[in-house]
């Protein structure tokens, strides 16, 4: 058996698999976000170390477990202040509330850090948001042992061993180096050594085993982030597949040959050899729905019910736009100071016409991503999407008929948990290749196929969704 743990923004999910790679069980554990200072998007580390627990009680096969993997949202930083520990028979590490990759107050120190290194570096990123603690919050520096994410701080807790996770090798421009580090004037000790996707971080610990009642010694192996555990649990293991994972932010990786570097997108070596991966992160695409349902007075319905409100709108929403800037946006247009914007209301404009503009601004926001790879050389296939957002029928049609491409989802919704699965049964030696063991162990569902007849709509409505940030692009700074 593996167990896949993932701590997303506002889930944490866990799946239990057998040798077969067949899902025994899923355990979803809701999370919340805090949001008391302006910019800030925060999370009490506190509720991952009980959902840990409650997993452990989930999963009653434990003595049966092989091997451990954590994914996670991020860029989160935790500043962490001690070891773990029991308290009150939860166990914990001590540590002040973790900023989110949604937490926008080190605009200013991404903007230094960028100048310093010559190349962008966004406020999402670890650095800048260590910086500016540093710099707001010396005390919390100074009391911090290290910084960690989301799923690293459960592998401390697991192992007693802090580590960084590098997604790639070549990805240290997103990370930090030491001389990066000295040029900020941040503390070396402070940031955990690096180690990659697939290494043993350590195995579980007495005391860990003590607090969740599994086996001491279990193997903890390394995840990552979820975006790159999803591109294996996807099975996007040759060029030109694309793996887009939904949720409350969205990711779109497109496996390529060759790197296809520019500023607007992301581009680092692929999980499987030889091939690099060209990213586009969206910051509020799920979250932009949530938003919409939320603000709309909606939230006493089931998401089921508000696409079916969505469906009662027309393809276009009525002449409606949105752009889903709700927290600055990544790529392709890295701006942090770009912000949501509606445009075509009317008196005639109802509540289905906003709701679906607001689905359809998301798969624009995709669209925009897509049409960046391809005009860079790249080739984009099939889609293969995974996360929560998926189980919308509808939701995946919109994103076929928007983007012109056909979307398929994987039978196990939940990406992440299978490709850290994909991790841990190639790194004990059951499968050659992460391509191999992902192609074996992933099955996909249902295809969607776009409707040729809403191309021109579609096409018409993208010219403007992206001419309405152009025209506006530079005026939202704030003063």
């Amino acid at each position: 058996m593996v167990l896949s743990i993932d701590v997303g923004t506002t889930t944490c999910k866990a799946a239990l698999f057998d040798a077969d790679g067949v899902l025994q069980k899923l355990v979803k554990i809701p999370l919340s976000i805090i949001c008391e200072t302006p910019g800030a998007q925060e999370a009490d580390p506190r509720q991952w170390a009980n959902a840990l627990a409650t997993i452990c009680q989930e999963i009653s096969t434990q003595n049966k477990i092989r091997a451990i993997v954590v994914s996670g949202n991020g860029p989160t930083v935790v500043p962490v202040f001690a070891e773990p520990a029991l308290e009150q028979g939860l166990l914990y590490a001590e540590s002040a509330m973790a900023r989110l990759w949604l937490d926008q107050r080190a605009v200013a120190e991404a903007s230094e850090i960028s100048g310093l290194v010559g190349n962008f570096v966004d406020a999402s990123f670890v650095l800048p948001k260590v910086l500016h603690l540093c710099r707001n919050e010396k005390e919390l520096y100074q009391r911090s042992k290290f910084f960690l994410s989301s799923f690293e701080y459960i592998n401390y807790l697991l192992t007693g061993e802090a580590r960084t996770i590098l997604h790639a090798d070549d990805a240290l421009r997103w990370y930090w180096t030491n001389e990066m580090l000295d040029a900020v004037g941040l503390d070396r000790a402070k940031f955990p050594p690096f180690c990659r996707p697939g290494d043993v971080i350590g195995t579980v610990s007495a005391l860990a085993s003590q607090a969740l009642g599994i086996t001491q010694g279990i193997l903890v192996y390394a995840g990552g982030p979820d975006f790159l555990v999803s591109i294996l649990g996807c099975a996007v293991v040759e060029p030109g597949m694309v793996c887009n994972r939904s949720g409350t932010s969205e990711g779109i990786n497109l496996c390529t040959n060759k790197p296809l570097d520019d500023t607007r997108l992301l581009t680092y070596l692929h999980p499987v050899a030889p091939f690099f991966n060209v990213s586009g992160i969206i910051s509020t695409s799920g979250k932009a729905i949530g938003w919409a349902k939320e603000l709309l007075g909606l939230q006493e319905i089931s998401f089921a019910t508000m696409y079916a409100i969505m469906e009662q709108a027309p393809p276009g929403s009525g002449g409606m736009l949105f752009l889903p800037y709700l927290s600055g946006e990544r790529a392709p247009i890295w701006d942090p100071d770009a912000k949501g914007i509606f445009s075509g209301l009317t008196l005639a404009t109802g509540r289905a016409e906003i709701l679906r503009a607001v689905a359809e601004g998301v798969c624009f926001a995709i669209r925009d991503v897509i049409e960046v790879m391809e005009e860079l050389g790249g080739s984009v296939n099939a889609i293969r999407a995974t996360g929560g957002p998926t189980e919308s029928k509808f939701l995946n049609q919109l994103k076929a008929d928007v983007t012109g491409r056909s979307i398929v989802v994987p039978l196990i919704g939940d990406a992440e948990l299978v490709g850290s699965m994909v991790l841990a049964r190639t790194a004990l030696g059951d499968y050659a290749t992460r391509a191999e063991a992902a192609s074996e162990l992933v099955q996909m569902g249902q295809t969607y196929q776009p409707n040729v007849a809403l191309a021109p709509l579609y096409d018409e409505l993208f010219d403007q969704y992206r001419a309405t940030y152009r025209a506006l692009k530079g005026t939202w700074r704030t003063k």
